[in-house]
């Protein structure tokens, strides 16, 4: 018998971890936290177990235990005390974010990174200013074939990330798929002498129905119509390149996928063609349906967490935002 090829003798218990070709450790992830103006006690997520939203008051504690867990990194993500047509407390100094980031950076270590959009600002939940609607003017019912106007929304994008900036945070995320959002927020941060504020663009964020338990949790589903006439179509790879390559361009320091699993090939091409930094966004609706399966007792919830994220990893990413993050941080401790 020929046992000159044995790949079985690598996988037993004891040298497995040695030759193992992907590792996963807590400072790969990101997790994501919600603050909420609106909330003096915190709101549990009912599409999304173990998450919630937390008063500025309790954002530090809120931060706090997810340090505890290992996890270094937290992405921002804020429910504003009021909205109107444009989204104008996404930059307000007394804004949602931009108190709890002062807070946050004035009394943990944690690494923060806001989202730069204006979804949950506006009334509409569009990703920015509305065309106009020529037809019906500010009535409450708008063409549902309105998009976004681009250039408009970029003036309010730029003003937002300067005021993460001020208010101190680390990095600044820009995820509205905007054309010229990079550039914009890098000339912006520039101007005002943020030149060491990196921007960790969601270049290839695709129009994807694994969105709904987040837009729950942040108070940001449209009011009518789509957002596929800004985000991506979920059938396009070629395109994804495309959209990378311009915000590299730009000056992107780190480059995003979202969603994340079902576009893990999409993460493999962004890290063979570029060598920035990937990151991958494991999404609400990702995180929710492993919740679902392993509370019908079909799918054991730690161990499919971790496959899912190593998935990820393995594909390319170098940063994880993830819902897991902090129960899988506690695990690979």
């Amino acid at each position: 018998m020929d046992l000159t090829h044995r790949p079985r003798r690598l996988r037993q218990d004891r040298i497995r971890g040695l030759v193992s070709e992907t590792s996963l450790e807590p400072a790969d992830l990101i997790a994501p936290v919600f603050i909420d103006a609106t909330a003096t006690t915190r709101q549990q997520i009912e599409s999304m177990p173990g998450h919630e939203r937390v008063p500025i008051e309790e954002s530090v504690a809120r931060v706090e235990e997810v340090l505890d867990t290992g996890v270094e990194a937290i992405m921002l993500f804020g429910i504003p005390e009021s909205k109107d047509a444009t989204g104008t407390r996404a930059w307000a100094d007394d804004g949602v974010i931009q108190e709890a980031t002062r807070r946050i950076t004035a009394e943990t270590d944690a690494y923060v990174i806001t989202d730069v959009c204006l979804c949950e600002y506006t009334k509409h939940g569009h990703c920015g200013t509305l065309e106009p609607d020529l037809r019906h003017g500010e009535c409450e019912t708008p063409d549902p074939s309105l998009t976004v106007d681009n250039d408009a929304t970029l003036t309010s994008l730029r003003k937002t990330a300067v005021s993460h900036a001020k208010a101190g945070a680390d990095m600044v995320a820009p995820s509205s798929m905007t054309d010229g959002m990079v550039g914009a927020l890098r000339e912006g941060l520039d101007d005002e002498g943020f030149h060491d504020v990196p921007i960790m663009s969601y270049a290839a964020k695709y129009e994807s129905a694994f969105y709904g338990p987040f837009r729950d949790a942040a108070d940001g589903a449209p009011a009518f119509g789509n957002r596929r006439h800004y985000q991506m179509d979920p059938a396009n790879s070629r395109e994804a390149l495309r959209e990378v390559r311009l915000d590299a361009d730009a000056g992107a320091d780190v480059l995003m996928v979202k969603p994340a699993l079902p576009y893990l090939d999409i993460v493999r091409d962004i890290r063979q063609e570029f060598d920035h930094p990937v990151a991958a966004y494991n999404v609400s609706g990702e995180y929710a349906m492993l919740h679902a399966a392993a509370e019908k007792g079909w799918l054991d919830l730690e161990e499919v967490a971790l496959e899912s994220l190593l998935s990820i990893k393995r594909a390319g990413a170098d940063l994880i935002l993830t819902y897991f993050a902090e129960d899988v941080a506690e695990r690979l401790r």
